[in-house]
């Protein structure tokens, strides 16, 4: 009774901090995006102040959920700090509760809050982005939305053709800066297309103002050209999603259509990975905490145990960059780069327990 009394009070203690650091760190990025949003406004029409906050609104979700792991670690070593400062571990340690059963209760609340991180508030950020990206294109324009360039292979009646945009076009079903690179049934290459537009129709793509070159004859110049094709306006929609901007929910679904569809679902694949390791990458992240926050307050060097504690997560986090980019060159797979990071941290923050609290 004794313990699950003390357990439950470490328990909100840790919650209560993680969820101030949070909210602070999501109020500082919001006035950052407020300021870009404003100045990026200018004096473009439409563009009010109201509006413009509530589009900062709509951006700083997705932002805050890339600081999580920094918000835990930083809540993490507050809190440890502040029982230490109060004497409560002291407390609790003459009691004989050991090092493992205080961390405890803060480790199975960080994983909670992952887990609703990735069921619940992934899916509501991600469909923020993407509500604040309909407003961006609507107010400035469809340049306004950053729209990179993009690969498709598709396939139809006529053979395999590899298209390249430089953007997306206004409309839904539009593409800009257009080149086509189209193969023959049997694989032998048949003609290359430029052109300024395509918009994609039932079964065929309209190319407009487009360049037609064919190995052995002049280039032909024609003001629409037609391309057949199987893919469809959730096709393209899907070619320009960037893989943070899906939910978790739908990146299973996605991966499976984007490799139906010729394409590499490595990106993907890795924020699914990365989305389901999210709750272990938490509690590392506890664990790294405890390492720098556990000794008694009141020997000093708390400074020197914050800067080891910030910079042991920085490290964590430079490696988690670092693994995920290998990732998405197929360096490693999907699942080893989702998850090293987690396993690793949580390792490390065992063993240097195991050391200091066990010899």
């Amino acid at each position: 009774m004794i313990l699950g009394t003390l357990g439950r009070y470490f328990a909100r203690r840790f919650f209560a901090t993680i969820m101030t650091v949070f909210a602070a760190v999501f109020a500082l990025i919001y006035a950052i995006d407020v300021v870009e949003t404003l100045r990026r406004a200018g004096d473009t029409p439409g563009a009010t102040a109201p509006l413009m906050g509530w589009l900062s609104f709509l951006h700083t979700p997705i932002v805050a959920e890339q600081a999580l792991p920094f918000a835990v670690l930083f809540g993490a070593m507050i809190s440890f700090l502040d029982l230490s400062r109060r004497l409560e571990l002291v407390v609790a340690r003459s009691a004989g509760v050991s090092v493992w059963q205080f961390i405890t209760p803060p480790v199975l609340i960080a994983v909670a809050i992952g887990i609703a991180v990735t069921g619940l508030y992934n899916p509501v950020s991600t469909s923020m982005k993407r509500q604040a990206d309909r407003i961006e294109a609507k107010l400035f324009g469809s340049g306004a939305s950053p729209s990179a360039s993009v690969w498709i292979r598709q396939k139809s009646v006529d053979g395999e053709s590899v298209l390249h945009a430089d953007g997306r076009g206004e409309a839904q079903n539009a593409l800009i800066g257009v080149q086509v690179f189209s193969f023959e049934p049997n694989g032998a290459f048949a003609e290359r297309i430029d052109a300024d537009h395509a918009v994609l129709e039932d079964g065929y793509w309209r190319l407009t103002d487009a360049k037609v070159v064919t190995p052995g004859f002049d280039t032909l110049a024609t003001s629409v050209y037609l391309l057949a094709t199987t893919m469809t306006q959730a096709d393209i929609s899907q070619a320009f999603s960037a893989p943070e901007t899906v939910s978790f929910w739908a990146l299973p679904e996605l991966v499976e259509e984007t490799r139906r569809a010729g394409l590499d679902p490595t990106a993907y694949s890795l924020q699914y990975q990365e989305l389901l390791a999210l709750p272990a990458l938490l509690a590392a992240m506890v664990l790294v905490a405890a390492c720098f926050s556990l000794r008694f307050f009141r020997t000093g060097g708390v400074q020197r145990m914050v800067s080891g504690g910030v910079l042991a997560g920085f490290v964590l986090y430079v490696a988690t960059k670092l693994v995920n980019d290998l990732g998405g060159v197929g360096f490693f797979s999907a699942t080893v780069a989702g998850w090293s990071p987690a396993v690793v941290g949580c390792l490390f923050g065992v063993y240097v327990l195991l050391l200091q609290e066990d010899g």
